[in-house]
């Protein structure tokens, strides 16, 4: 299939990239380089020894999804074009929602237009809210802590309200829990613009002395160590999730609801010492008070991801702790050389 990976320049994005076109697939992103940089798709290129076709668009641009979509036969549409960082869309919701919201319309009306009926939807885990762990689909979505997350259940209802109106769509909402990590050569990975919103490239930028110490927000919630839990997950085996979702809609139409995590919760304190334990470095850290929008604990119960698409997390914590230092030590400055 001929994919149009929107945002596929960013972490997440790259790592679906280099996954899609050693399944034999066709690439095409589309991405406004806001928080990425297209150094990551020429890696993806030499890495597969196969070439990407990259428009410089945003999202919620009509026009120009428009020209991509009349230039490429697209069959299916994976999204991850989303503004991601969970305290700044309290400080600028407006921004967060048309950004989030607006692409997924925008790239539903264009999607229309040419026949195209499948899509792949980057969620969240955020979606739940404050529900009872584990996590599972069919559970009610509760009011989300904030307008990030806001956003992605804007866009799934979105989403299954046009597929249930359109009788040939197929998408898949996947929701997912944190991804840290990266590919094993250490030549793609996770390059956050300014000071970082999540927290493994904070801890691998304290290792590398690029900061002095890590901030970690809470000590005071009620979980095994004080400090909030979330479900770790690496990103290669997140990038291979997706493959299987857009492969999956060849198969079925309808609205597919699937959590892509390990289903295991591990504490931020717990992730730093994996760290130190796996690259055998000590990271300094101070304890600041909570983010607003932030809740104590939450993991993925991943089994029906298991059971209908064949996938299942492999890689374990020590993996993806060794293989962001591998990133990080390879490319201290990110990917500006």
């Amino acid at each position: 299939m001929r994919i149009l990976v929107a945002g596929g320049a960013g972490y997440i994005g790259s790592h679906t990239c280099l996954v899609l076109l050693e399944a034999g697939h066709e690439v095409v992103v589309a991405d406004n380089l806001c928080n990425s940089k297209t150094e990551s798709l020429r890696r993806v290129e030499a890495l597969t020894g196969k070439s990407i076709v990259f428009y410089e668009v945003d999202v919620t641009d009509e026009a120009a999804l428009e020209q991509i979509f009349t230039e490429q036969q697209i069959d299916g549409v994976i999204h991850f074009a989303g503004l991601k960082a969970v305290g700044e869309s309290v400080e600028q919701p407006i921004r967060y929602y048309f950004n989030n919201v607006v692409s997924t319309m925008t790239l539903c009306k264009v999607m229309q237009r040419h026949g195209v009926n499948k899509f792949v939807f980057s969620s969240s885990a955020t979606v739940y809210g404050e529900n009872a762990i584990p996590f599972v689909e069919t559970m009610n979505l509760l009011p989300t802590t904030n307008p990030y997350g806001e956003s992605k259940v804007m866009s799934e209802r979105i989403l299954q309200d046009v597929a249930k109106v359109n009788g040939d769509w197929s998408v898949a909402l996947l929701r997912y829990f944190n991804p840290i990590g990266a590919h094993e050569s250490g030549r793609i990975g996770e390059d956050p613009q300014g000071i970082p919103n999540n927290l493994m490239p904070y801890v691998t930028q304290v290792a590398s002395g690029k900061r002095e110490y890590l901030r970690v927000w809470g000590d005071d919630y009620p979980t095994v160590d004080g400090t909030g839990v979330r479900d770790y997950i690496h990103v290669m085996d997140l990038a291979e999730g997706h493959v299987r979702a857009i492969e999956k809609l060849n198969e079925e139409k309808g609205v597919l609801v699937y959590n892509l995590g390990t289903g295991k919760g591990v504490s931020v304190l717990e992730l730093v010492h994996a760290f130190e334990k796996a690259n055998d470095l000590t990271i300094p850290y101070q304890v600041f008070e909570r983010r607003a929008g932030d809740i104590a604990e939450f993991y993925a119960d991943a089994s029906k991801a298991e059971r209908e698409l064949g996938w299942k997390a492999t890689r374990t914590i020590e993996d993806m702790c060794r293989d962001a230092w591998n990133w990080q030590k390879q490319n201290p400055q990110g990917y500006e050389e």
